[in-house]
């Protein structure tokens, strides 16, 4: 069951946000070996942006929480 944005932790956001930041990074690096057009190519580009999107609402939550 998922838990209620409220439920996480100062320490959770902080976590999941240096984890999504290190996918982030790693699938940038990545993409150029990707041929633009390609399944693989849009599924990672869009992969990144729900990445960055989720990256805005966690430090969103952060700093409700100071």
């Amino acid at each position: 069951m998922a838990r209620r944005a409220e439920a996480f932790t100062k320490e959770d956001l902080q976590e999941a946000l240096r984890a999504i930041a290190s996918t982030i990074s790693k699938c940038k690096k990545v993409q150029p070996k990707l041929r633009a057009g390609t399944s693989q190519h849009t599924l990672l580009r869009r992969r990144i942006k729900a990445l960055e999107v989720a990256s805005v609402l966690i430090k969103r939550e952060l700093r409700g929480l100071r």
